[in-house]
């Protein structure tokens, strides 16, 4: 290593103001060598980076955690993944518009990107905001031990194993407000189709996690999507600027009776960064 070092200088120093050794002269038959260009800028991206969002202001995460990090915690998640359909998209994003409009600092919810600048392009709005992949929560989000993991998904697939294929309807606009009050979210709740099957499927998931000492779900659950967020507490003014919003846009005084409807497409358990496939979904 010293005879390296005494070679090639030593270049661990990040001071400006020392130069590493210069390199030996390599000789060689060719006068020179060809001195390579450097790598394109694009190589210094994360690999995660998408690129598209870059361009869009960064704004505080969605999703805070209601519990801290800790070494060998993993935080659990069981839910039902949710697409909306791309015909519903440009009523849902007229709604969202007309929302940002008349209250400020929203913004969509996972991409973090703030609603009124996406809502200078209809087709950004729509599918940057209503475009991605949505969930209903049947359980907490939880910390666990590393050891519980194999215990919790091996129960979770055993008592969820096959589900009839149904349909849930998305019928109500709604505003929830997260456990610690730091998060207030735009939604569209189920409380037609839909609402029986996903709330056996709580109860299940309740048991499971009862089994492993985790915290229950709420006592009486309200299956629904998240799309847009506000920090705080700010549930009264949502709630007022959403109900006159969804009263000017019945038709003939009524309420809207189906925003979007989906098939119910499987249970999803995502522990950390895994995700893992808990049921089989059935036509029969």
């Amino acid at each position: 290593m010293e005879a390296l070092i005494a070679s090639y200088g030593d270049t661990s120093s990040d001071s400006d103001s020392e130069s590493p050794a210069p390199l030996p002269e390599v000789k060689s038959s060719h006068d020179s060598i060809p001195v390579l260009p450097p790598p394109p800028l694009s190589l210094l991206d994360s690999p995660n980076s998408s690129g598209f969002l870059d361009c869009f202001p960064r704004a505080q995460p969605s999703r805070v955690r209601n519990f801290p990090h800790v070494e060998g915690n993993y935080a659990l998640h069981v839910y039902i993944p949710v697409c909306i359909p791309s015909a519903p998209r440009k009523e849902m994003a007229l709604f969202l518009n007309r929302l940002s409009s008349l209250v400020p600092g929203l913004h969509a919810v996972d991409v973090d990107v703030p609603l009124d600048v996406l809502c200078k392009d209809e087709h950004k709005l729509e599918q940057v905001a209503l475009g991605r992949e949505f969930h209903i929560s049947l359980g907490r989000t939880v910390p666990i031990r590393v050891h519980q993991i194999d215990s919790l998904v091996a129960m979770l697939r055993q008592k969820l194993q096959t589900h009839r294929r149904y349909w849930i309807d998305f019928s109500k606009w709604e505003v929830f407000v997260n456990d610690d009050h730091t998060r207030s979210f735009v939604s569209v709740e189920v409380i037609t189709a839909g609402l029986a099957e996903i709330t056996k499927q709580i109860q299940v998931v309740n048991e499971v996690y009862k089994l492993h000492n985790l915290p229950e779900f709420y006592k009486d659950p309200r299956p629904h999507i998240s799309v847009a967020w506000a920090l705080g507490d700010t549930r009264e003014s949502l709630k007022k600027v959403v109900e006159d919003e969804r009263r000017k846009s019945s038709v003939g005084g009524s309420l809207q009776k189906c925003i979007f409807t989906s098939r119910f497409s499987g249970i999803v358990c995502k522990i950390g960064n895994k995700t893992y496939k808990i049921c089989r979904v059935s036509d029969e």
